[in-house]
């Protein structure tokens, strides 16, 4: 069985999530110093346990040795688990014990490895030189063994460092105090946690206050104007989520530079590295995302027995949201069921309620994908201003407190005055997404009058889903016609009468329900190519030595964790196959002239070594090249470049570009100046009245913002 601790580091990759499943509140005063150089810890903590508690079981980190004061008070060894001792604690009578531990924790980082060569670095506690990185799965404090009987804690936390050193921590503060020895910080947390995290090093700190919260930043070194970005983001953010949701539930929100490369969020900050923090749309995207957190999750936490909510709400309310009100929720959507699509196979598919974290593409495609869709489908049934209200409620009444997808039934059912069990039962207990199709279309004309008639299906195996399917109609006046039709069987049959002679019909053009995507729906992209089960790379045999081995470490790379994908020399092939996916190396691939086969639609010519793409962009040969098309079904990828350098810098990169299908690394360089997806033209649920197919654009709809002004 896998323990808290081992499935924590695996699910928190990405983000702390709090697992937990409260009986009560544990309070600790915390008197920590640190020796960053010797990398050691010495604490007294005076705990304060749960009314009527006589015994307690604890895990610590094996490295600190512990001693307990206090009259009456017993401490025994109670086994080993990973890194962490386990002790049991008997009072004499339920007060307050003082624990006093100290020794060292520096596990260092290790390498995590994901899919396709993509790779996250991860620490179970480390004290260095460079800073601190402490949580409840490095035990630096008592954390309670209870298993699903976990309490949650409140702190005052006092931590010793070195001159010119700073610690941060969730709940309030800093307090500082400075002196000729070094410094004490003193960080408070009232409320309920999951557990207690404790970052340091040689910070340098920006403050603002903002009417809803503290914004800080902690940076490794000066810079005024990145601090002045992100404490406008962060009061920005603050102030939307707090007027869309409820009170922001902290006295701060900071932003903590880390000493290696992450993006983590806690309560009431975000760890993140040095180059994550300094990329330009960080701040529009994971930063809100990390900010909003401390509602979902951070604020009211997951009960991990019903399924993790969290990341699928946060991801609406923040990612979704954001694109939204720049009128791009569309092709979002679409790109989530893209990737639900060529990720997920039925192996690899799960219910929502069986989501705890991301740790794959696939997982990810479920927990945040299609948990996204569902907040979409819930908001579109029940109208923006229950469902805003509904999760109002589901915040006000679980703040602090473990909630799951039961407490949000609950929440949208009281305001919305719907029954929602059948709902939620079909979109969290059930794997899969039904398929549409739009069958048996006809247009009749009378005098002064047209009726269109049709069916709407469900084709999938498995049972039908209960879906509410939006049918757009376009007409000759410019005019836009929509009927929503009730589909919770195998079929429903429509019968409309537009203003005016119809120009076509679409069934869900807005990508507003969580399905499989038809025909002509979405373009080939580097997803396509990353999610299948079977491929084969082809190395250029004629490559330049240096050029080749770099191309073989980025096959090798991509095809480690792949047990489909094999890598093949383009001289022991004489053709492609044709039943796998397959990506081509190096201008100088022998094969190559297969890849542009009939490529006009993206217009490679390999005469001069150009590439012409969409827009009249071009690009040549010594820039970073990464291209996708499609022979039958079957996927084609072909990544090129001019020096061994670029090719490892593609090999890191390229994996996180999975929804665009082409990009453009500039010369010897890792930044991406070019990305988009191949055009797309009609699709399989869509029927045109003619032979005219002009551009008929979806009117705009709204933000959920647009909610809050109503």
């Amino acid at each position: 069985m896998m323990t808290r601790q081992l499935l924590l580091t695996l699910c928190a990759i990405l983000l702390w999530s709090p697992v937990v499943h409260s009986t009560g509140t544990v309070h600790h005063r915390i008197a920590a110093q640190i020796e960053p150089e010797a990398g050691r810890l010495e604490v007294e903590d005076r705990i304060t346990l749960p009314p009527g508690n006589r015994q307690w079981t604890f895990l610590l980190h094996a490295g600190l040795d512990v001693e307990v004061i206090g009259d009456g008070a017993k401490l025994t060894p109670a086994g080993d688990d990973f890194h962490l001792k386990r002790w049991r604690l008997d009072l004499g009578e339920p007060a307050p014990v003082t624990l006093r531990y100290r020794g060292r924790i520096r596990h260092g980082l290790q390498e995590i490895r994901q899919s396709m060569g993509r790779t996250r670095q991860w620490s179970l506690g480390l004290i260095a030189a460079d800073g601190a990185f402490l949580s409840g799965q490095s035990g630096w404090y008592p954390t309670s063994a209870a298993g699903s009987a976990e309490e949650l804690v409140t702190f005052e936390l006092t931590i010793s460092l070195p001159r010119g050193w700073q610690a941060v921590s969730q709940g309030a503060g800093p307090q500082l105090r400075e002196s000729a020895d070094g410094v004490q910080v003193t960080w408070e947390a009232t409320h309920p946690q999951d557990e207690i995290h404790l970052v340091a090093a040689p910070f340098h700190h920006y403050r603002r206050a903002t009417p809803v919260a503290d914004a800080q930043v902690y940076l490794r070194s000066p810079d005024r104007r990145l601090a002045n970005r992100y404490l406008e983001a962060t009061a920005e953010y603050l102030s939307l989520y707090d007027r869309l949701i409820g009170p922001y539930p902290y006295a701060k929100f900071a932003l903590v530079e880390n000493f290696w490369e992450t993006g983590y969020g806690m309560p009431s900050f975000t760890l993140l590295g040095p180059r994550v923090l300094r990329l330009p749309f960080i701040l529009r995207t994971s930063y809100p995302h990390e900010i909003l957190h401390n509602w979902w999750g951070n604020g009211v936490y997951v009960d991990y027995t019903q399924g993790n909510w969290s990341e699928g709400l946060t991801s609406y309310l923040a990612d979704h949201l954001l694109r939204a009100q720049r009128g791009e929720d569309r092709a979002y959507r679409r790109d989530t069921l893209k990737a639900y699509r060529d990720y997920v196979d039925r192996a690899r598919d799960f219910p929502l309620r069986a989501f705890r974290g991301r740790h794959s593409s696939a997982t990810q495609a479920v927990g945040y994908g299609k948990g996204m869709m569902f907040m979409h489908m819930l908001r579109r049934e029940l109208g923006d201003a229950a469902f805003l209200a509904g999760l109002q409620r589901f915040y006000a009444k679980n703040r602090f407190r473990v909630a799951g997808f039961a407490d949000l039934r609950a929440a949208l059912e009281s305001e919305s005055g719907r029954d929602l069990r059948q709902t939620f039962r079909h979109w969290t207990e059930r794997a899969g997404a039904p398929h549409l199709e739009l069958a048996d279309v006809q247009l009749g004309e009378g005098t002064d009058a047209y009726r269109i008639t049709g069916t709407l299906k469900q084709t999938q195996d498995a049972a039908p889903f209960p879906l509410m399917v939006l049918l757009v109609v376009h007409t000759a006046t410019d005019g836009v016609e929509t009927t929503a039709v009730r589909l919770d069987g195998r079929e429903a049959a429509f019968d409309l009468a537009p203003s005016a002679r119809p120009l076509r019909i679409a069934a869900d053009p807005y990508f507003d329900l969580f399905r499989d995507l038809v025909a002509g729906e979405a373009p080939i992209t580097l997803s396509n190519l990353f999610g299948a089960e079977r491929g084969l790379i082809v190395l250029p045999s004629s490559a330049p030595a240096e050029l080749a081995a770099a191309y073989r470490r980025l096959a090798n790379a991509w095809a480690r964790d792949q047990d489909g994908w094999q890598i093949r020399s383009d001289a022991a092939l004489g053709q492609l196959p044709a039943d796998r996916a397959v990506w081509l190396l190096g201008w100088e691939n022998r094969l190559l002239g297969r890849f542009g086969e009939h490529a006009g639609d993206f217009g490679l010519d390999l005469s001069d070594r150009q590439v012409r793409l969409p827009g009249g962009e071009s690009a040549a040969a010594r820039e970073g090249l990464v291209l996708t098309r499609t022979q039958g079904s079957r996927p084609l990828g072909w990544l090129a470049t001019a020096t061994p350098q670029s090719v490892d810098a593609l090999a890191r990169k390229v994996p996180h570009y999975g929804k665009y299908s082409y990009l453009v690394f500039a010369h010897g360089s890792d930044e991406n100046r070019l990305k988009g997806q191949w055009p797309i033209g009609a699709t399989d649920l869509m029927v045109w009245f003619g032979e005219d197919r002009p551009k008929l654009p979806l009117p705009a709809r709204p933000p959920l913002t647009a909610a809050m002004e109503r």
